[in-house]
């Protein structure tokens, strides 16, 4: 099958990744786009885990404002060297990120940054839905499993599907940059403000 330039150009633009890759991800899956997205999702999450122990000592703190100014976030993203974080690509991740934030509203950006009061509320929570509603006490478990599972991806950064492409997670985007860029990337920390709203 014949690889367009239209068929690279519309997987580059579902999964940000360079467009040689694309070529070679659609040559590889005959011209599959969905096969071809999987595909690459693979290879990010491949380099991502290579690059995972380096150190990122560099980077940008980025402010996003809501039309009206009644909502602002600040995101640091962090990379290895000066070089990436002075990218366009670099630069729009963290843009993206922070729009995101104050979009979607996460309360962590991993599972491990949860506050372990607010899982074990959840969990009695999800425990009392589930026995009320007459479940046997031995599946109990899986389907508390289950919703915190839920839970943590609507909570959690990096779980959440990102806003301008539900396709794909916020770690799905990061993981692509991460294979473009060539270096380690991370999320460090947001802040998020809203008028009205305690901090």
């Amino acid at each position: 099958m014949k690889i367009t330039s239209q068929m690279v150009k519309a997987l580059r633009d579902k999964t940000n990744a360079g467009m040689m890759d694309c070529k070679k991800a659609l040559t590889e899956t005959e011209g599959d786009m969905e096969k071809a997205i999987d595909l690459l999702r693979q290879k990010g999450l491949a380099v991502a885990r290579k690059r995972a122990g380096r150190t990122t000592s560099e980077g940008i703190v980025l402010p996003y404002i809501h039309a009206g100014g009644k909502l602002g976030v600040m995101v640091e993203v962090d990379c290895e060297t000066d070089f990436v974080a002075k990218t366009d690509a670099f630069i729009e991740f963290a843009k993206d990120i922070a729009m995101h934030i104050a979009a979607s509203n996460p309360i962590a950006i991993k599972r491990e940054d949860v506050p372990e009061n607010e899982i074990q509320r959840e969990q009695d929570i999800f425990k009392n839905q589930a026995l009320d509603s007459g479940k046997p006490e031995n599946i109990v478990d899986k389907i508390v499993t289950g919703k915190l599972d839920k839970f943590f991806s609507e909570v959690c950064l990096l779980e959440q599907k990102f806003v301008k492409d539900p396709d794909l997670t916020i770690q799905d985007l990061l993981n692509a940059l991460i294979a473009k860029m060539g270096e380690n990337i991370s999320i460090k920390r947001f802040v998020r403000f809203q008028v009205g709203e305690e901090a």
